[in-house]
């Protein structure tokens, strides 16, 4: 009678032992192979178009990450909630590469979502929402004007070469020409639009 029990024991350990085997195995594979599981994270939100939740630092703590610096970019966060399956993130580091946007949808993924604030969700971040058209009157963004060309674009040649700032830097991207060059001189005038030979300016400088 002993020896038939232990046998039924032994047959019962091993039954275990591969279910318990089976399920390790069933998921390692699922996780570290298929990478089959979501992710969510806090990613950066655009104050000025979205509902974002807002993050402030604690003005008593004194735990880095979580103490006021006096400075505003640092201070205060907005954010929403991102949610994304793990084989779809790009193996890439943000900060390094400017192209990297790890939490970005494609137009067909599923299981791929972003939350922003409302009066649910911000109870469950324990956080206040953002008001977009509150924040951009009292934030207005600043209307720069460059001198790089790259706002002289969309104008027309007769209006960029009025504008002082294109035609300031479509100057600045004349090319050096070497003397007898007839080609650069060209170009360049095609740029100036006065036919001027760049190479004669050039060496009257010199």
């Amino acid at each position: 009678m002993i020896k038939i029990m232990d046998k039924k024991s032994k047959i019962l350990f091993i039954t275990f032992g591969l279910l318990i085997l089976g399920s390790v195995s069933f998921t390692y594979w699922k996780i570290m192979v298929k990478r089959d599981y979501v992710i969510e994270n806090q990613v950066d939100c655009d104050p000025y178009e979205e509902k974002c939740f807002i993050w402030e630092c604690d003005s008593e703590s004194s735990e880095e990450g979580e103490k006021c610096t006096g400075n505003p970019d640092d201070d205060i966060w907005y954010y929403k909630i991102a949610r994304r399956k793990a084989v779809n993130i790009p193996l890439c580091n943000p900060e390094k590469d400017e192209n990297c946007d790890p939490f970005v949808c494609n137009s067909d993924e599923i299981d791929c979502s972003e939350t922003l604030c409302d009066d649910e969700t911000k109870v469950k971040q324990g956080a206040e929402c953002n008001n977009p058209i509150k924040y951009s009157a009292e934030n207005p963004m600043e209307e720069e004007i460059s001198a790089d060309g790259t706002e002289c674009e969309d104008l027309s040649e007769a209006e960029a070469m009025a504008n002082p700032d294109c035609k300031a830097a479509s100057d600045s991207e004349l090319l050096v020409c070497e003397e007898g060059d007839e080609t650069c001189a060209k170009d360049n005038a095609g740029q100036t639009g006065n036919g001027q030979d760049s190479s004669v300016a050039e060496n009257k400088e010199n």
